[in-house]
């Protein structure tokens, strides 16, 4: 696979240590409300060219390229945060009484 995306990455200026890629011009107001809502602020961190053979500190190429491609996004929170994931594409269920 030598597919080739130009990628920015955002920091969030709400939460230390997270950070969002999407393909490089994405509107931001395209994202999930929810998310745009948790994320804060974006602010720039970089761009690059993707490619599925990239390694990441945390994460391969090929992982963040899957994500932007089915949601648009791919998100990277801080390792204790992790183990919380939202599904920004799905709304809350509501409670049952």
């Amino acid at each position: 696979m030598t597919e080739k995306t130009f990628v920015s990455v955002f920091r969030s200026s709400k939460k230390i240590d997270t950070y969002i890629y999407v393909r490089r011009g994405q509107a931001w107001d395209e994202l999930p409300d929810n998310l745009r809502e948790i994320f804060g602020k974006p602010v720039h961190a970089m761009d690059l060219v993707m490619t599925p053979e990239r390694k990441l500190a945390r994460t391969t190429g090929k992982q963040v390229l899957d994500a932007i491609a089915d949601k648009d996004f791919f998100l990277q929170m801080s390792e204790e945060s992790s183990g919380y994931v939202v599904d920004f594409r799905r709304k809350p269920e509501q409670s049952r009484e």
